[in-house]
């Protein structure tokens, strides 16, 4: 179990721990086997270990180097959730927004992710610093003070409160808060080092912008909301997972019980399978939630869906290929950003006159097919 101590000087609690689990405790986690001795017999010791080649090469591609202080925000994670949180607005009848409304919910959306982030990595600071994949990271690695990062946390945490409150209602920023603390709380401190399921309740903190973006438009949350919402925690589990299989040695090394490291890659990708699956039936649901243009949204949807599960299956025929993990992680973030662009794009005037046009294909094809074919297997 992930021990809680106190981080140094702040008084917060920090994440760290112990090694792996042995096998038969709990999430049956398995310590990695001992060294071999030495000539002399001597067991090596930890720091004298040098890691294997799959231990040392990167599941994914190393990215740019970032400024400390804009490293700890996790700045990759925010474009999608800023996309999810515009198409929730799209989802509202109020949309479009104005230019002031729509920048100051999208800034404060920006922040109040970015200080989740830094809260993030100032709870995970140690087990960071012990993971090869980790550990050259601003904070373990000393290129960022742990009061610096806090004072910016909190920072951005007002900052992005008080413009929400102030420029958009009480409620977007009331759920933004929400957001963080559920990330922080619920799944880092609480979830994370604990439980198999950990992204699959833990999936709520990603999945609130689409309420930010309702509540922002509308200031109050209806059902379409409440359905991309849904949508987006019924997305997470397979795109995390598809991550956590490349990383699962990682995960195994410092004893967070990822469903890879637990149940091993068979299985994962079975429940990877199981949540597309639940992901393309309830994308379908956008027919029905917008406003206008659902039809436009249904048919351009197709492709989308029809790749997710493709890579899916091709996940489950051979789980331990790392490239087809590879794929259907990347996939996944483009499948999310074309569903926000779908959401949008079928909010445009023009799209509302396709809504007709297919309807009156579909019934078409309901009477001259689908009816006949009931007809004569009765």
């Amino acid at each position: 179990m992930v021990s809680v101590r106190s981080f140094p000087r702040l008084g917060l609690p920090h994440a760290g721990g112990t090694p792996a689990r042995l096998a038969g405790e709990p999430h049956g986690l398995v310590a990695p086997p001992a060294a071999a001795p030495g000539p002399d017999g001597v067991q090596p010791a930890p720091e004298q270990i040098q890691p294997s080649a799959a231990a040392s090469s990167p599941a994914i591609r190393p990215s740019v180097k970032l400024p400390a202080w804009l490293e700890v925000a996790k700045p990759r994670l925010i474009p999608l959730l800023l996309a999810t949180t515009t198409a929730g607005m799209a989802l509202t009848t109020a949309w479009p927004l104005d230019g002031a409304h729509f920048g100051a919910t999208l800034l404060g959306g920006a922040m109040a992710a970015a200080a989740a982030g830094v809260l993030n990595c100032l709870w995970e600071e140690e087990l960071d610093g012990r993971m090869h994949r980790t550990r050259q990271r601003a904070l373990p690695s000393g290129r960022l003070q742990r009061s610096g990062a806090f004072a910016l946390a909190i920072a951005l945490t007002a900052a992005s409160t008080l413009l929400l409150v102030l420029m958009v209602n009480a409620l977007a920023a009331s759920l933004s808060l929400l957001g963080l603390c559920s990330y922080v709380l619920l799944y880092t401190a609480l979830l994370k080092p604990r439980t198999t399921q950990n992204i699959v309740i833990g999936g709520v903190a990603g999945a609130i912008p689409p309420l930010v973006g309702a509540a922002a438009a509308s200031g109050s949350l209806g059902w379409q909301a409440w359905w991309l919402f849904a949508l987006v925690m019924v997305w997470t589990p397979a795109h995390f997972w598809a991550l956590a299989l490349l990383l699962r040695e990682d995960y195994r090394s410092v004893g967070i019980p990822m469903l890879p490291v637990v149940k091993g890659p068979v299985v994962t990708s079975r429940a990877i399978s199981a949540y597309s699956w639940f992901t393309v039936a309830l994308s379908g649901l956008g027919v029905l939630a917008l406003p206008s243009g659902g039809w436009l949204y249904g048919v351009l949807l197709l492709p989308f869906n029809a790749r997710l599960i493709q890579l899916s299956r091709a996940l489950s025929a051979d789980p331990d290929d790392p490239k087809r993990a590879r794929n259907l992680f990347r996939w996944s973030i483009l499948y999310l950003f074309g569903i926000c662009l779908l959401l949008l794009l079928a909010r445009l005037p023009q799209a509302g006159a396709f809504d007709p046009v297919l309807q009156g294909v579909l019934d078409s094809f309901t009477q001259q097919t689908l009816l006949p074919a009931v007809a004569l297997g009765g």
